[in-house]
């Protein structure tokens, strides 16, 4: 099983990319996005604490994530591997990610960094906020969000190499160039 972590910024393209190599691969895919705006959408108690930290860009904290996370993930059943999209956000969501897959026998494959410059960020947030309607896809939500991104999120990058398993790839040009340098890698695993 491949399980990979496919990791960038607000708007780098992680949930775009993580569509075709679903297509490509027959790997399921875990947006903790997706989840919670379900639930948000749903009206649920988790939809509604959830939305309490997003609306403001901020971070859910790492207990009701990762039991989101682990619930959604046991619910897949068998398959080729799976693609988290969105998550882990923070070295303790790391490695508590490493401790659910290694409780299943599994682990992490490879960590797919989309690297894509800010001012393109902040451009295509704004446009797919124009288009989509999402709340927090607006620019003072955006900047915290990649504030938060720069201060919490970042800081992964170095945890994933030091396990030997972070890639980066160019976030941008053609769907099909980013596409396949992210093949390049997952077929080099």
């Amino acid at each position: 099983m491949k399980n990979i972590v496919i990791f960038g910024a607000p708007g780098s393209g992680k949930g775009t990319q993580s569509d075709l190599l679903v297509q490509k691969y027959g790997f399921r895919h875990i947006s903790t996005g997706d989840v919670l705006r379900a639930e948000i959408k749903a009206g649920t108690e988790l939809g509604r604490t959830a939305s309490s930290y997003i609306d403001k860009g901020q971070l859910l904290p790492d207990a009701l994530i990762i039991d989101i996370l682990a619930a959604t993930y046991d619910a897949l059943g068998p398959c080729e591997g799976v693609i988290f999209d969105g998550f882990p956000r923070t070295i303790p969501q790391a490695e508590a990610l490493k401790q659910m897959l290694a409780d299943r026998n599994t682990g992490v494959g490879a960590m797919l960094e989309l690297d894509v410059p800010e001012e393109m960020l902040m451009e295509r947030l704004v446009n797919r906020g124009k288009t989509s309607g999402r709340a927090d896809d607006n620019a003072e939500t955006i900047r915290k969000r990649l504030d938060v991104y720069r201060s919490q999120t970042a800081p992964l990058v170095e945890w994933y190499e030091s396990e030997g398993l972070h890639h980066t790839v160019k976030g941008y040009g053609s769907l099909e160039e980013i596409n396949a340098a992210l093949c390049a890698v997952i077929d080099a695993l």
